[in-house]
C-alpha cells in the first residue's frame, strides 16, 4: 500500500487546455468530440483539437465566429482566439483571422 505522499507525487493531472492559449491555429486541424462529466454527474460534449500531443478545448462560440469569418473569406488559413472574462457566463471569445 502506498502512502499519500508517494501517491500525490505519482498523480498526473490531465487538464484540457483552451484554444485561446495557442498563438496561432490552423483551420485545417482535425476536431474531435468527447463526452465529459460535471462534478454533479451530468454529461456534456466538448469539441477539441490536438496540437503537439496537447488537447485544447474549442468552445462552440469560437466555431460559430470562425464560420462567419470563413463565409466572408474562405482563404483564411490561420486564426487566433482572444479570451476575456471568467466562468461559464462571463467568458467571451473573439476570433481573429491571421495572414
Amino acid at each position: 500500500m502506498a502512502n499519500i505522499k508517494d501517491t500525490a507525487k505519482a498523480t498526473e493531472i490531465n487538464l484540457i487546455k483552451n484554444i485561446s492559449e495557442l498563438k496561432k491555429v490552423s483551420v485545417d486541424l482535425d476536431v474531435t468530440e468527447s463526452t465529459e462529466t460535471t462534478k454533479d454527474g451530468e454529461d456534456y460534449t466538448i469539441s477539441k483539437i490536438t496540437v503537439e500531443d496537447v488537447e485544447y478545448r474549442v468552445p462552440i462560440t469560437v466555431l460559430m465566429q470562425l464560420k462567419v469569418l470563413l463565409e466572408d473569406d474562405d482563404s483564411i488559413k490561420f486564426f487566433k482566439v482572444l479570451k476575456t472574462g471568467e466562468g461559464k457566463t462571463g467568458t467571451k471569445y473573439t476570433v481573429v483571422p491571421l495572414k
